[in-house]
């Protein structure tokens, strides 16, 4: 049975998503960063043309699709997004989903019933997010370091029981390499299978050992975040991967760099998106393409190999969590 996906344009087969990137984000602003009057007034204009400008850039190195899994919390656009995705020729796919409690606005979600939040996802994926008409493709999940709160334990059942009724898979956050397993427990314990779930940011860590045990379960492992070297150098991520991949499991590693290409106000804490740029130089999405793809076949993977991460994998990970919920369906009805 073929796999639709939602893009913020209309439903889409899987099959045709080709080259993907799985966690960019169009935009973000973090909550409050309106109150910063420091900051310059936001031109929407002037910001979807850069934005564009990036995407396009993209598009030229083959690139066909991208996951932006802004969680609802962190300033998402989705109009904004899909005038994004008309000007530049990439599809989109928004989120449904929230952030970490640490860095989010738990305050509604938390106030309501399981089954509620349940539902306030449903209708995002199902109906389209306010009066837009887009519908998110997948949820957003998110935990803290070292820990998982209750109301971040909340969000991910709830994210896990929608995924069931909707077969859109889950796309997480992690702090520092940390909770992935407790991610996968939760949502597994809801009845959601491993193989729904990409474990974000799981190359913030030199620790091979952590990635292996998160593919052993049936997960997906994010290598999401390359360009940003104050975290973890792109050595060790690119060591890592290779190691993933000659471990066995290739077919479960997913690239991305986790850009930010247009932030409303400032970065946390107030400093100028502008700074970035001396900071992480290499932080864009064509970094992949430009520098890290090269090496990796300088250190002995394939064409093949990283095609079929970049293309075949998030392919595969829309097939299974669509299959998962198919099958899902007929024990929630017995």
């Amino acid at each position: 049975m073929s796999t639709t996906v939602n893009t913020v344009a209309g439903r889409k087969d899987a099959a045709e998503l080709g080259r993907t990137l799985i966690h960019e984000h169009v935009l973000v602003g973090f909550p409050g960063w309106f109150m910063d009057a420091r900051q310059p007034t936001f031109k929407r204009a002037e910001a979807i043309a850069r934005v564009v400008d990036a995407f396009q850039e993209l598009h030229g190195h083959g690139v066909r699709t991208v996951i932006d899994p802004c969680p609802m919390d962190l300033g998402r656009d989705v109009e904004f997004i899909a005038e994004v995705s008309q000007k530049s020729g990439v599809t989109l796919i928004c989120t449904t989903g929230v952030y970490a409690e640490s860095m989010g606005i738990p305050y509604t979600l938390r106030s309501l019933p399981d089954e509620a939040v349940t539902e306030v996802f449903v209708r995002e994926i199902e109906d389209g997010i306010g009066g837009t008409g887009i519908k998110a493709g997948l949820i957003k999940i998110a935990t803290g370091e070292g820990h998982v709160s209750d109301y971040e334990r909340k969000m991910i059942a709830a994210s896990a029981r929608a995924a069931k009724i909707t077969g859109v898979p889950l796309i997480s956050h992690t702090e520092n390499c940390s909770c992935g397993h407790d991610q996968i427990d939760i949502a597994t314990g809801e009845g959601l299978a491993s193989s729904s779930l990409i474990v974000g940011h799981s190359d913030g860590r030199d620790d091979h050992d952590y990635q292996r045990s998160l593919a052993e379960r049936g997960a997906y492992v994010g290598f999401d975040r390359f360009g940003l070297e104050q975290i973890v150098p792109d050595a060790v991520r690119m060591k890592n991967l290779k190691k993933l991949a000659d471990a066995g499991h290739k077919e479960r590693i997913m690239v991305s760099h986790d850009t930010v290409n247009c932030w409303l106000g400032g970065l946390p804490g107030g400093m100028a998106p502008e700074s970035l740029q001396a900071i992480v130089p290499n932080w864009r999405m064509t970094h992949l393409f430009e520098h890290i793809f090269p090496e990796l076949k300088r250190m002995g993977m394939s064409e093949g190999d990283l095609e079929l991460i970049v293309a075949e994998n998030p392919r595969r990970y829309f097939d299974e969590a669509a299959a998962n919920a198919r099958q899902a369906a007929p024990q929630a009805a017995g």
